[in-house]
């Protein structure tokens, strides 16, 4: 949370769309916001993950960009068999924790926001113990196009 996973997600879609290359972005919180305990909700996200991949195909997108936090080995493989096994190229996206709380302060202004800061930092140490991602960008508020490209690149989708 907070590290700029939905923000990046549109620039990447963004430029891929500039450059005429055909592909979807999906933001798993977006499609998954549900009110159950959380290997309930994590079970759903992957279930409407497996549909909207389904339709994607059908209509002939080869590219997926997918905005998630990874937290472990089987989130991956979850994640895999829900969009029929492809070739998934996971980014970590890296922003100080101060960075991080400072976008959820400003994002998350309701009831929860000091929950969200928790969960964030919580997640942080997860994902550094989990280590699933190919590779790390930084995040820190810079150039989100820059960000966005090294993502793209790093990833094998534009030169």
């Amino acid at each position: 949370m907070g590290a700029g996973k939905t923000t990046v997600l549109g620039e990447a879609s963004d430029a891929l769309a500039a450059r005429s290359i055909p592909h979807a972005a999906i933001d798993l919180d977006a499609v998954a916001a549900v009110l159950l305990p959380d290997e309930s909700a994590r079970q759903l996200a992957t279930r409407n993950l497996a549909a909207i991949f389904e339709n994607f195909v059908a209509a002939g997108i080869q590219r997926v960009l997918l905005a998630v936090a990874v937290e472990s080995r089987g989130d991956l493989q979850a994640l895999s068999a829900a969009m029929s096994n492809p070739e998934l190229v996971v980014c970590r996206l890296l922003a100080p924790l101060e960075t991080m709380e400072h976008r959820i302060r400003l994002r998350e202004p309701g009831m929860h926001q000091e929950a969200f800061v928790a969960r964030s930092r919580a997640l942080d140490a997860i994902l550094s113990e989990a280590k699933v991602e190919d590779f790390t960008t930084v995040n820190a508020g810079g150039d989100i196009s820059r960000v966005a490209l090294d993502v793209l690149r790093r990833a094998g989708w534009i030169p």
